[in-house]
């Protein structure tokens, strides 16, 4: 009887195993459709630079770069390239003030002026609560946005030093009374800095690098841009477009007191390593990395909502729903001359970054065109060997309707995309091979509609597609 149960649990073993297997996804096919759509974008949305990253739990499946990091140079953006991430820093402020409660040196409910007592800003409203911890990190605490300083301002960008930082405070008013409104505040998080400072005792910069950048192994992360690397390993940011196309060169900056709400650089391979820590801990139900498992939860967890249910806030964390319902944490942030964003979704594991040097364009958008490609694989779809679909694959020209068409492989199809697109998962369009070069769009509902076919030359190349009897030439591949 025990040699039973050993084989039955040897054989549940076996289908268990093969199942995961039959479950598991390639991604390759829909990654070449991710860098043709990238590409696309960058050159149709002007951008000098982008790199991008993308995620699955403990492993990056993607990572790539598309344009210039210093144009005058034509230094190439690589997934290496360090950029200003901003308000990105904020995460790494949140995660040292949790720290600092998990060791029980401070309490979420604190309030400000019992921890910085040089914090004197004047409170508009009698019936406020509390300015606390907790209420600064959801970003309800009724502070205004910015500290009493003009450092958003081109061109030089000047960010206060600590004594003005403070000095400046009493210039200052509550915007809204505490816990009413949620009204997003580089002061607070700034402020949040100065409490690790006052509670750990340490300079604020050593403090997360001791306690999370090198446990974390993110080597290309630091509190400040590193100017040594300006140019070079770390990307010039340049303005949003202008009228004529052009975008200004952004003078060099530093955050000084508002290092912890924005003075943070990176690049997308850290943050993919920093998107898989959390994955690591969100698996865990008492597992330590820098933090508990139940501190990353909670902070995750939506702490703040604001009276018109559209923006949901955890500690430190933006909390939202994504197109399918689930749920999505992340930051961005956007500093001059960078646009940058993390944004993970702890239920399956999936995760990206994307950092653009230059102003105006969101990365989010990216981001949300990455995951959407994505998101069309499924298990188990093999190529046909009998048919190469690689003669098909590259550019073709629907000019003067549209900009360029790509058709690729996906799987045992192909799949055709017009560029360059605002919500590419959605525009794709696959193809069943049906003899020959004959094709047939694949409905949405599975069903099969109008025929496509290619036309090759003597040589036996493709060099059209034939769809609604109109020929569309083949560019390049």
């Amino acid at each position: 009887m025990k040699k039973i149960y050993v084989l039955l649990s040897m054989l549940f073993a076996s289908f268990s195993m093969n199942a995961q297997e039959a479950m598991e996804k390639d991604y390759t096919d829909a990654l070449k459709f991710v860098e043709v759509w990238l590409d696309a974008q960058k050159d149709f949305d002007n951008l000098p630079g982008i790199s991008a990253v993308a995620v699955k739990d403990q492993e990056i499946i993607w990572k790539g770069g598309f344009g210039e990091s210093n144009m005058s140079e034509e230094i190439a953006t690589e997934a290496s390239t360090i950029c200003s991430i901003c308000s990105i820093s904020k995460l790494f402020t949140s995660i040292a003030v949790m720290k600092l409660y998990e060791e029980g040196k401070l309490s979420l409910d604190d309030e400000i002026q019992d921890i910085l007592p040089w914090f004197d800003l004047k409170q508009k409203y009698k019936g406020s609560g509390p300015i606390t911890i907790r209420a600064i990190l959801t970003h309800s605490a009724g502070l205004p946005r910015e500290a009493n300083a003009s450092y958003w301002s081109a061109p030089d960008f000047e960010f206060p030093k600590d004594k003005n930082f403070q000095d400046g405070l009493a210039e200052l008013e509550t915007l809204y009374p505490s816990s009413t409104y949620f009204q997003y505040s580089n002061l607070g998080l700034a402020l949040l800095g100065k409490v690790v400072e006052e509670v750990s005792g340490k300079d604020y910069d050593a403090y997360v690098k001791e306690n999370i950048l090198e446990p974390l192994g993110l080597k290309d992360t630091r509190s400040f841009l590193p100017k040594e690397l300006y140019g070079k390993e770390m990307a010039i940011g340049y303005s949003a477009t202008k009228r004529n196309g052009d975008r200004d060169l952004i003078n060099f900056f530093e955050a000084n007191a508002i290092t912890p709400a924005a003075g943070f650089s990176s690049n997308v391979l850290d943050l993919a390593k920093f998107a898989s820590w959390q994955f690591r801990l969100l698996n865990e139900d008492t597992g330590y990395e820098v933090l508990k498992s139940s501190t990353l939860k909670y902070m995750q967890n939506v702490q703040w909502v604001d009276p018109d249910f559209d923006t949901m806030w955890g500690l430190g964390f933006s909390v939202y729903k994504g197109s399918d319902g689930s749920k999505w944490v992340g930051h961005g942030g956007s500093c001059p001359g960078y646009r940058t964003v993390v944004s993970l979704n702890p239920k399956t594991k999936m995760a990206y970054s994307v950092m653009i040097n230059a102003g105006g364009e969101s990365p989010a958008k990216y981001v949300r065109g990455i995951h959407s490609i994505l998101s069309k694989v499924e298990s188990n779809s093999e190529n046909s060997k009998e048919l190469k679909l690689d003669d098909y694959v590259g550019h073709f020209n629907p000019q003067p309707w549209a900009s360029e068409m790509y058709i690729g492989k996906w799987g045992d199809k192909l799949a055709l995309i017009y560029l360059p697109s605002s919500s590419p998962g959605s525009d794709l369009t696959f193809l069943k091979h049906i003899k020959d070069d004959e094709f047939r769009r694949v409905r949405g509902d599975g069903e099969l509609g109008e025929s496509i076919s290619f036309i090759r030359d003597e040589d036996g190349n493709i060099i059209k597609m034939k769809r609604y009897n109109n020929f569309y030439t083949k560019i390049r591949m």
